[in-house]
C-alpha cells in the first residue's frame, strides 16, 4: 500500500505487472463499453432518445424507472472505482497541478453526466441525448487518455526514469535536534 500512496508503484516491478494486468482488463471494459453503447444506443442524437423514449416505429418500450436504477446503481459505484484507481495513480505522473485537477475533474464530471443524462433523456427532454453522446464520448477519451498514461507512466518507472525526487526530511525530535527522541505529545511529520 505505501507504493499506492507515496508513488513509489513504478520502480516495484511485482506492481509494474499487477498494474499493467489492471490496465489490460480495463482496456477490455472501454471496449465492451463502447461495443455496448454503439450496439444499444447507436451514435446519433435520435438513436439515443429511441433508446430511452421507446420507438412504435421498432416496437421498442420506454426504459422504466426501475430497469434505469438498476443500471446507475450498479454503474456509479463501479465509474468511482475505477477513475479512483486511474485518476490516483496518475496524480504521480509529472504535470502541472492546474493538468492534474483538469484531469481528475473531467474524468469524474463526464462518468457523472453520463449516467445522470440517461435520467434527462428519458424523463425530462429527449434533447439531451446530446448531452449523453458528449459525455460519453468525453468519459471513453478520458479512460483511453488514463489507460495509455499509466502504461506509459509504469514504462518510464521500469526503464528507471524518475518523475518526482523523493526526498525525506530527517525528523527533528523534541529539541530539534536530529534523530532526537519525539515527545509523546509531538505528532509525526506528514
Amino acid at each position: 500500500m505505501k507504493y499506492m500512496e507515496r508513488g513509489g508503484f513504478q520502480s516495484q516491478e511485482l506492481m509494474r505487472w499487477t498494474l499493467g494486468l489492471t490496465c489490460l482488463l480495463l482496456a477490455g471494459f472501454w471496449c465492451t463499453n463502447a461495443v455496448l453503447f454503439v450496439s444499444r444506443l447507436g451514435l446519433t442524437p435520435a438513436s439515443i432518445g429511441a433508446y430511452y423514449r421507446g420507438s412504435e416505429a421498432d416496437f421498442r418500450a420506454p426504459r422504466t424507472a426501475g430497469a434505469m436504477l438498476e443500471v446507475t446503481h450498479s454503474h456509479l459505484p463501479m465509474m468511482a472505482l475505477v477513475l479512483l484507481l486511474l485518476t490516483h495513480l496518475m496524480i504521480f505522473a509529472p504535470w502541472s497541478r492546474r493538468a492534474k485537477i483538469a484531469m481528475i475533474a473531467t474524468s469524474f464530471l463526464s462518468a457523472l453526466v453520463e449516467e445522470g443524462s440517461s435520467w434527462l433523456v428519458r424523463f425530462v427532454d429527449p434533447r439531451f441525448a446530446w448531452l449523453k453522446l458528449l459525455s460519453f464520448l468525453t468519459l471513453q477519451a478520458m479512460l483511453a487518455f488514463l489507460l495509455v498514461g499509466l502504461l506509459l507512466f509504469l514504462k518510464a518507472g521500469k526503464n528507471g526514469a524518475r518523475t518526482e525526487p523523493r526526498v525525506r526530511a530527517r525528523s527533528r525530535g523534541s529539541h530539534g535536534r536530529p534523530g532526537a527522541r519525539r515527545g509523546p505529545d509531538e505528532a509525526e511529520d506528514r
